[in-house]
Order: C-alpha cells, then structure tokens, then sequence
C-alpha cells in the first residue's frame, strides 16, 4: 500500500486524506497545532482509518511516496526542501484535486479580484444548468469535489500563488488573471517570483483571459500574451490584442467575442473594479458557450460576496461597510474608493509588506477620521502622520472601533463607516472572514 502524508489540518488537508484513503493509500496527516478542536477531528478521522499527527513538525522519510501540502503551508519550509532532496513527490491539495476530477476547469488567479469574479462566474455557469461549484480559496476544498459521487460540469476555482506554486500538472481549459500588485512578498521574496508562479496558471491554460485596465498586466503587453482575450472597461479603443476576441465595455453595453451580451448596468455592485470583473467573468461564460440570456439573469441576480464591500446596515443616515477581504493597501484602495464620502475608515491589523502611498493619498481625500486596531495600529498611525494626516485614533479593537465610529459619525455627518484594513487578520482572528463576521455581528447587535 502507497504511503502518503499530508500537511494541515484544515478544510483542504482533510479532504485530501480522505481522497487519497479511498484510493487505496495509507494516509497520515499532521499539523503543528493541537487545539481542542484538532484533537475532536484526530478521534474522527482515526475512526476512517487516517492516522492525525498533532503538535510536532514532519519530517520526510523515504518510505513515504507522497506528499500534499495544504495551501497555507510555505513552500520552502526544510521539511518540504528536504523532502524533495529525498525524491518524494510533492504537490498541493489543488494539484491532487486536479489528477481526479476529469471536469473542465475555469482557474482564476490574481491579487485582488479573485474571490468576486469566481463568485460571477459560477452564479453564471448555474443559472445555464450546469453543476460548477466554486472551489479553492472560496466554496469547497478542491478534493471535497474529487470525492463527491456527482463530479460537475465545471470545476470554478480560485486559485492562489500558493496554489499554483505547488501544482506542477494543472491547466484550466480557461485562466483567468484579475489583477497583479505587490502581496505576499514575504514568501515569494521578489516581484518578479511571484509574477512567474502567476503565469504559470495562464500558461497552461488553453483560453486566457486578462485584466487589460490593470497597470502591471497591461505593461506585459500583447508581447506577452499574444493570444489572451484582454479585457478593457474604457471601450475598444483601449483594448490590448485582438478586439475581436476581447471583451469590453462601450456605450454601457458588455461586449465578448464581438457579440453584444448585457448592459453593463445589470450588476448591481459599486465600483468600476467590479465592472472589470464582470467583464472578465462574461468573457468567461461566453467561451464557455453559454447562453447570453442566462448571463444576463445571473448578473441582475448576483447579490455580491461577503467581506466584499458588503452593505450590513445603516444607522441615523450612515451605512456601514463590511470590507475585511480587503487584506493589502491595493484592496483597500479600491474599498475606500468605491464608497461615498466623507468616510470613517477602520483600518489594521496583521501588516503587510507593500506600496501604501496611492491608499493614503485616497485617505487623504475621502476619509474624515480613520481608526486603527490590531498590530498594524503604531505602524500606520506614523504614516498617516508622516503624510500629514492627523484625524486617527488607535482603538485597538473592533469592539471600540464600532462604538467610535458611531460617535464621530453622528459629529461629523459621514456617509459611510468602512471596515477595509489593508491587513491581514491573523494578530486577533483566524481568517478575513472571521473579522468581518465579528463586525457584521457587532453592528447588527449595537446598532440596529
């Protein structure tokens, strides 16, 4: 019987496990933590006959085959370097996923965009009948798809550097790449690493299609990416490579494959960085050969994802602002951008390396008071000094930030109270998501 281990505990280790049990391996996985939750999932996988490993860290040995790394997990961790001195195998759970789902694949990868344009694409892909589960960093672990008994039609997966980096086998029938700034440097150490582990996805995917209106991508050029469907909603004239088959906006109606498809005002969600999304999941849909009608419906249908400039209430005229998948200074731009204004921002947290001087010049002209929580709080409070910003406060918490801004709100007839935090949310909670539930919570209970 083959041997194989899997890293991480989480959502994607565990399916993982459970793929490759069913497929005759003998499975072990462990993670480094041992919380009281890990140790109620170690008793129930052991009851399926995968053995769990808790609070150590791996270490290869040759008689393992193969090795499957959970998204979280860097890369380049000695147990993994040594792993592959020692020739086992290793991939990510995405790349496991791959090898077993025979479905056609709509891989869609970038900096910020991501998780709304996957979310279009596959409310797009069900209103047309078709069973495509979105599946990545959003909806289900890849391999939770490879093990159900229905295998879809499409698999729509969003797709991190992370990912990607650890899949040697995986080409989308259509890649998508959203946008590219700088993130997560501190694991892919240059710019230029992390835009080549990007590429990869596009690379191997038979369609391509690309954010034209986004600086770095459109400075790759045609030269590039000369048969990609470039993207645009500045109309034709922008439009990078071949306008017959790019997808663009002109006179308010979304335009793919030089077929008219919707007026560009069906989507219902603020911002003209939504607009690019909707045009890359349209482009999307309609190679697909998916009937424009139910595109059409899909879009006025489409509600918006959570944690993404989702509306939760307005108190006394002001409405307040869930934004916490905003994770770096480029996200939050866009946030605090699309908002009317003035505007009190909740900013901070778990900080990032990157290039914050377009997001404080926003700050400058949109925000009438920022508060600041989590680690990040010192550090962006100097910087909002050092630009001459001085209407900050540190709050520390979300608790206060809330109770704060309701207050400064009132004094200073804001329109908005924005969570965007250009950080990520791991100093005082476990994902974005749960940041942005402890705010949906928070206002929901004091405010209404």
């Amino acid at each position: 019987m083959p041997i194989a281990h899997i890293i991480g505990l989480g959502k994607s280790g565990i399916a993982a496990a459970r793929l490759l049990k069913r497929e005759g391996w003998e499975v072990t996985l462990s993670d480094r933590s041992s919380s009281p939750r890990l140790l109620e999932q170690q008793q129930e996988l052991a009851t399926e006959g995968i053995k769990v490993e808790l609070g150590q860290s791996f270490e290869p040995v040759k008689s393992i085959q193969l090795i499957v790394v959970s998204p979280g997990v860097p890369w380049d961790i000695p147990a993994l370097v040594k792993a592959r001195e020692l020739g086992i195998e290793t991939i990510g759970e995405m790349e496991l996923a791959w090898r077993y789902l025979k479905s056609p694949w709509v891989g869609i990868t970038g900096t910020n965009g991501k998780t709304t344009t996957t979310a279009l694409i596959a409310a797009i892909f069900a209103e047309a009948g078709l069973y495509a589960p979105a599946c990545g960093n959003i909806g289900y672990a890849a391999c939770e798809l490879a093990l159900a008994e229905k295998q879809p039609d499409w698999v729509i997966a969003e797709i991190s550097s992370y990912q990607i980096e650890s899949s040697s086998s995986l080409a989308p029938q259509i890649g998508i790449w959203t946008t590219f700034t700088p993130d997560h440097l501190s694991r892919h150490k240059t710019l230029e690493n992390y835009y080549n582990i990007k590429a990869k996805l596009l690379n191997k995917s038979k369609f391509q299609i690309i954010n034209g209106d986004d600086p770095y991508l459109r400075q790759q050029g045609i030269d590039k990416w000369p048969k990609a469907c470039w993207t645009s909603v500045k109309g034709e004239k922008e439009l990078l490579g071949n306008t017959d088959f790019g997808a663009y906006i002109q006179d308010d109606w979304v335009i793919a494959q030089n077929q008219k498809i919707l007026p560009a005002e069906s989507l219902r969600m603020v911002g003209e960085h939504n607009l690019q999304n909707l045009l890359m999941a349209v482009a999307a849909a309609n190679l697909a050969g998916i009937d424009k009608s139910a595109i059409g419906q899909a879009i006025a249908n489409f509600p918006g994802v959570p944690h993404r400039l989702e509306h939760i209430c307005t108190w006394k005229g002001i409405d307040f602002i869930n934004d916490s998948k905003a994770t770096n200074y480029d996200a939050a731009e866009v946030g605090l951008t699309s908002v009317s204004y003035p505007a009190i921002l909740i900013a901070g947290g778990d900080p990032k390396e990157g290039e914050d001087s377009a997001w404080i010049d926003t700050i400058k002209a949109k925000a009438a008071a920022v508060l600041l929580i989590g680690d990040a709080a010192g550090i962006f409070a100097d910087r909002l000094e050092q630009a001459n910003y001085n209407a900050w406060e540190i709050v520390e918490t979300m608790e206060r930030a809330i109770k704060r801004a309701a207050e400064l709100g009132k004094q200073n007839h804001v329109k908005v109270v924005l969570l965007s935090p250009a950080c990520a949310s791991f100093d005082q909670y476990q994902n974005f998501e749960e940041r942005g539930d402890h705010f949906r919570q928070l206002c929901l209970e004091s405010l209404v």
